[in-house]
């Protein structure tokens, strides 16, 4: 369900007319989703969703005026932004990751993932492409890989770099916690197999986001994958 109690409110940014159609077409079918707005480039992606405020944002990538990972940027605090886009440059990945995407999927994934993408995002989860979460695990037992080049490596390289330490250190239960998120657990499965409620679940990421400086938790499940990377 939505922020209230009505169905989930998504907004869908493409510059090309077919795939908002498509995409429309499927959610708007779900019986708790429905399209309130489209958007053909990135500055109305922005402009529409301040304006009403929907529950998720679908973004492309490459869009005129403000692409998608500057949209995540900028609308990431406000609202769930799921990218979903054809390219798969790990690049787009970090740097969406890192501007707090709530989930990245490549279009051609199909409409179960992307129905399942959005009510993960509304769940509080993500979810990830499996074909970038296999390169990226790859990624981890490979030392010095780098993301693959892309025309977005200037704001990545501009990010701070994942792999410091948190500006406080997690706590055992915090790290342990933050590595069952990036192994793609639920709050519920993290919950019952350390025995604890879902909602002292929830404080613990709150407390790791804050740490690390993750808005979400793809935010934290990226940092512990370059972590990992980075003790290669």
């Amino acid at each position: 369900m939505g922020s209230g109690t009505g169905p989930v409110r998504i907004l869908i940014a493409d510059d090309q007319a077919d795939v908002r159609s498509a995409f429309r077409m499927i959610l708007d079918v779900q019986p708790d989703m429905v399209v309130v707005a489209e958007a053909a480039d990135g500055a109305a992606a922005v402009q529409e969703a301040r304006r009403l405020r929907p529950d998720v944002v679908l973004a492309d990538i490459r869009m005129p005026k403000l692409d998608g990972l500057e949209v995540t940027r900028q609308l990431a605090d406000q609202c769930k932004v799921i990218v979903v886009t054809t390219f798969d440059l790990d690049e787009y990945v970090h740097t969406a990751l890192r501007h707090g995407a709530a989930g990245f999927l490549l279009k051609r994934s199909g409409p179960v993932l992307l129905i399942e993408a959005v009510r993960a995002a509304m769940a509080g989860d993500a979810l990830i492409s499996p074909q970038i979460t296999v390169r990226l695990l790859r990624h981890m037992a490979l030392p010095g890989a780098e993301p693959e080049p892309g025309p977005g490596a200037k704001a990545a390289a501009a990010a701070p770099p994942a792999t410091a330490g948190p500006a406080e250190e997690l706590t055992m239960r915090e790290r342990e916690i933050a590595e069952l998120v990036a192994d793609g657990a639920t709050n519920a499965e993290i919950g019952a197999g350390l025995f604890i409620s879902p909602g002292t679940v929830k404080n613990h990421l709150a407390n790791i986001q804050r740490k690390i400086g993750a808005r979400n938790r793809v935010g934290i499940a990226a940092w512990i994958w370059e972590q990992a990377a980075g003790r290669q």
